[in-house]
């Protein structure tokens, strides 16, 4: 896939700038391209961004297709995401709201043209109710797509050594997965169908982007350092899954 969007914004002197203080996790932007890249989105669209942290996968589809985007968080607060969206010039186009994934969403059913998630998912959808929960927001014909971070193959009860202590971690055992768990997670879910389900192309890059942003002498945000140095390569992956909603 082309990755021009994100080459350009990276290349940017002030762009670089707001990833810098952004990014949460391996760079949104470069995963928003790749997943938006499997489907068509046009700017009379309206589209969920479920998870959308500070914005970054909200911003792309802004800027990129000009798209009518609600940016929704449980951790950020809207306001400090609407300040962020007003001095990007894109307030106008992007509502940010707090919501809380696991509970009922305020919006009707068939809403939304897509559902779309870049690094969350994983958080609150390792189960088999959140699709069946999620589908009737979309409009048949639409699509949810998102990306997670995830394990090239389930350890189960088989944590290689060096992830051990990680995997001690809160949350880290139950949301970081194989790509084969989440295909048969997703194959469950009834009025959909699976456009893809794969690993991202742009997963070593993003991460790069993201580990060189952070500050290693923040101690409690030093262990997903760790982690990466750790895993050196051999087990993680980002994936993608893409279903078109019939």
């Amino acid at each position: 896939m082309s990755n021009t969007f994100s080459n350009k914004f990276v290349a940017d002197e002030k762009n670089f700038a707001l990833l810098q203080d952004t990014m949460w996790g391996p760079n949104a932007i470069r995963q928003a391209e790749e997943l938006a890249s499997h489907f068509t989105i046009t700017k009379d669209m309206r589209i969920l961004d479920l998870g959308c942290g500070p914005g970054l996968s909200s911003l792309y589809l802004v800027q990129e297709y000009s798209t009518e985007v609600f940016a929704t968080d449980l951790m950020v607060e809207p306001t400090e995401n609407y300040e962020r969206f007003q001095s990007l010039g894109v307030a106008d186009k992007i509502v940010p709201m707090m919501i809380d994934a696991t509970q009922p969403l305020p919006f009707a059913k068939r809403y939304f043209d897509v559902i779309f998630s870049v690094g969350a998912y994983n958080m609150f959808g390792d189960n088999e109710k959140m699709l069946p929960k999620l589908i009737p927001y979309v409009k048949k014909g639409g699509y949810i797509a998102v990306s997670i971070p995830g394990l090239k193959y389930d350890f189960g009860n088989n944590v290689p050594p060096e992830m051990q202590p990680f995997w001690d971690i809160p949350d880290v055992a139950r949301t970081i997965r194989g790509i084969e768990w989440w295909k048969d997670l997703w194959s469950k879910a009834e009025g959909m169908e699976i456009v893809n389900i794969s690993e991202m192309a742009c997963h070593e890059i993003a991460w790069k982007e993201y580990l060189a942003s952070r500050n290693p002498c923040i101690e409690d945000e030093k262990w997903d350092l760790d982690m990466m140095a750790a895993e050196d390569g051999k087990y993680y992956n980002t994936i993608q899954l893409i279903a078109k909603v019939v």
